[in-house]
Order: structure tokens, then C-alpha cells, then sequence
């Protein structure tokens, strides 16, 4: 059993940065793949970005390639998600998520625990 807590939303301006963070508790996250997701108003949870159990491997949704970076420190159980440049159109609840999956995953049917998810907002 993996307990994830999102942190780190908020709002802000169109251009503007944010970290989220993704505490987790439980055993063995070193072994968990990981990843972010978002979902905006009245739109499909959409995967954001991913990382392998090793931090060897990264993928991204074409939307946020080059503005946005994952990253984990298994040492302190967590994976972060810097996002430069922020978009009117990355406003969303932001869900961390946690999979056997090694490697990580683009499908979030493939994530076995999620976060309750973190609310960002970005104003124009």
C-alpha cells in the first residue's frame, strides 16, 4: 500500500513557475514507477509526465515537453513535477500517481495509487 500526498499548487500568472511535490508513505517506492496527470473543468484525466523506478527514464505529453520536468529523490520518498511557463491551458487538478509498472506509464489504467490531487490555476 502506497499513500501519496500532492503539495504545491496554487495560482499563478500566465509565464510564471510552480513545483508540485508528491510526498508518499508506505513500502518499496523505490520500486514504483511514477507520474503526473491532470485533469482540467469538464475535460479527461490526461497523462502530464512520468518517471522509471531508477530515474533512467522520462516521458512527457507533447503539451508540456520543454516546460515541464519530472523528477524523483527516492531517499526522501518523493517526486516533483517543475513546471516553467505555465499556460492558461495547464489549469487543472494535478494527481500523483504510483505504478508497479517500473518504467512508468502514459495509461493512467496502469497506476495502482493516486494522490487526492493538487489544484493549479493559471491566470492570462
Amino acid at each position: 500500500q502506497v499513500q501519496l500526498v500532492e503539495s504545491g499548487g496554487g495560482l499563478v500568472q500566465a509565464g510564471g513557475s510552480l513545483r508540485l511535490s508528491c510526498a508518499a508513505s508506505g513500502r518499496a517506492f523505490n520500486t514504483y514507477g511514477m507520474g503526473w496527470f491532470r485533469q482540467g473543468p469538464e475535460k479527461e484525466r490526461q497523462f502530464v509526465a512520468s518517471i522509471s523506478w531508477s530515474d533512467t527514464f522520462t516521458y512527457y505529453a507533447d503539451s508540456v515537453k520543454g516546460r515541464f520536468t519530472i523528477s524523483r529523490d527516492n531517499a526522501k520518498n518523493t517526486v516533483y513535477l517543475q513546471m516553467n511557463n505555465l499556460k492558461p491551458e495547464d489549469t487543472a487538478v494535478y494527481y500523483c500517481a504510483a505504478s508497479r509498472q517500473k518504467g512508468g506509464s502514459r495509461w493512467y489504467p496502469e497506476y495502482d495509487y493516486w494522490g487526492q490531487g493538487t489544484q493549479v490555476s493559471v491566470s492570462s
